[in-house]
């Protein structure tokens, strides 16, 4: 099935700028109808899926289309690929500790300032939740 660029956009979330910018970096390769009108099939779709998955937990668009390279040459790159993703959840699951730190940082605010203003004094909240 073909898509326009707009309903592709409708689809994914993403907008027509960023679909273009997609495609004009080499991410994607998008047929043209006679018309010249971009036409998406469903496997563009799951390319733009990956790509976002990719992009929203860290890895660089450069990184990304070294990704979408090789996966174009075949078999012949596939411990590349399985490197590139042990290394990214590798940065992923840094990412998701320091985020649990952070977490717990703010989990305590909540809780001193919870407490803050159940007794309407910092400094007893202070006292109590240490």
């Amino acid at each position: 099935m073909g898509y326009s660029i707009g309903k592709v956009a409708q689809k994914t979330g993403l907008s027509t700028y960023t679909l273009r910018y997609y495609e004009k970096e080499g991410l994607l390769k998008i047929k043209k109808n006679s018309a010249g009108l971009r036409v998406y099939c469903d496997e563009d779709i799951n390319w733009l899926s990956m790509i976002e998955c990719l992009k929203e937990t860290g890895m660089p668009l450069k990184e990304i289309k070294q990704y979408i390279d090789w996966s174009n040459l075949g078999n012949a790159t596939l411990k590349e690929r399985y490197t590139m993703f042990l290394n990214h959840k590798k940065h992923i699951e840094d990412q998701i500790k320091k985020y649990q730190t952070y977490m717990q940082k703010i989990d305590y605010k909540i809780r001193l300032y919870h407490e803050a203003l159940r007794c309407g004094d910092l400094e007893k909240a202070l006292k109590k939740i240490k």
